[in-house]
């Protein structure tokens, strides 16, 4: 017997449990439901939007994950059987490494999901799959709910600072959950799938750097403005929100960045809703502002509403014109980004609007 043989026998003899103990499952395994616009890749499932989730479940008491991250500041929420009070959360370190949430396993069988709490501005991780026990599997696939509902909104949608105290700065990642966002709670409120297109700062006519959302929102990564593009036909919604307006307002009328009047307001607002709903033909449009102080007063409301109005008045859509709707979620004082309060509060004004409008 060769000498390599003989030290793999003494190898199995004398370390049974670690000889046989992992069993790595890749990230391209079919038990894996990915939610969101994920780039599927040679290193992996590269998630990068605010939102993008992993549901799989599995048998056996070991859990692992293998994460590659950009930056080493994202945050995901690991939710296990559904428990999502309090969740496991992953601070990732930069680069690639292994998680061991072993100790979180409770049951025989478990189902877990793993959300990115943060967004393209804390880049994106490289999902590589999972180590589990030799004696445990994934199981059958979850399967998505079936009512669907796409985001495209700005810090407000992404969740920036909803868990900060309300007298702190809201700019720090770990306080950035986009799990208790509106839009991630209405989505759950009505057992539908969601993606949010959503970044801190950005506007439909001006941003807080050099693109907006006209440019960004075709992209299927979500790291700064970047040449990727997403296939529009590989995911449609049955409801499209837009909340779009308060980097525009406040650059516009506060910082002096652009000097743009009401029509041009409007007319830039029409065209970037146009250009959706070619790209969506066939969902129901609510075009929202607020809840920061764009909904202060009526005007940026307005805007919005006049934007819409000339859609729907427009010879160019007769009757498709009649999909797109408006909604406020109204200024309630406070000054800084919603906390979750707040986002509970806007996901219940959108969750009875979207049950009536859609019956639901």
């Amino acid at each position: 017997m060769r000498y390599s043989h003989l030290l793999f026998l003494f190898f199995i003899l004398f370390n049974p449990v670690r000889a046989f103990a992992d069993r790595f499952v890749t990230s391209a395994n079919d038990g894996f439901t990915y939610s969101g616009r994920v780039a599927y890749t040679e290193q992996g499932a590269f998630l990068s939007w605010p939102g993008n989730s992993i549901t799989f479940s599995f048998s056996g008491n070991k859990l692992v994950l293998t994460l590659d991250d950009q930056t080493g500041r994202n945050y995901y929420n690991v939710i296990f059987d559904g428990q999502d009070i309090s969740p496991y959360v992953i601070h990732t370190k930069q680069g690639l490494h292994q998680y061991d949430l072993s100790h979180m396993v409770r049951n025989d069988t478990t189902q877990v999901t793993l959300f990115k709490r943060t967004e393209g501005e804390e880049g994106g991780t490289y999902f590589q799959g999972v180590t589990l026990a030799n004696d445990g599997k994934l199981l059958a696939k979850p399967v998505p709910p079936s009512r669907r509902i796409l985001f495209y909104g700005d810090s407000i949608t992404v969740g920036m600072g909803n868990e900060a105290a309300h007298n702190d700065p809201d700019n720090k990642p770990s306080e950035k959950n986009h799990y208790l966002s509106y839009a991630a709670i209405t989505a759950r409120h009505l057992d539908a799938e969601f993606h949010s297109i959503a970044k801190s700062g950005i506007g439909f006519m001006v941003s807080w750097f050099d693109f907006t959302m006209p440019e960004y929102y075709d992209q299927l990564t979500a790291e700064s403005n970047n040449n990727s593009s997403w296939h529009f036909d590989d995911w449609q919604p049955d409801v499209v929100v837009v909340n779009l307006g308060q980097n525009d307002r406040w650059l516009i009328e506060n910082e002096k960045r652009l000097n743009a009047g009401p029509e041009e307001i409007k007319k830039s607002y029409e065209e970037f809703i146009r250009t959706l709903m070619k790209h969506h033909p066939d969902a129901e449009f609510v075009c929202a502002i607020g809840s920061m102080d764009a909904t202060k007063t009526s005007v940026w409301p307005d805007y919005i509403a006049s934007a819409v109005d000339a859609i729907k008045a427009s010879p160019d859509s007769p009757g498709d014109g009649q999909r797109v709707h408006t909604l406020v979620f109204d200024f309630t004082g406070y000054g800084a980004h919603p906390r979750v309060e707040q986002h509970r509060e806007n996901a219940a004004k959108l969750t009875d609007y979207l049950k009536e409008m859609m019956n639901w």
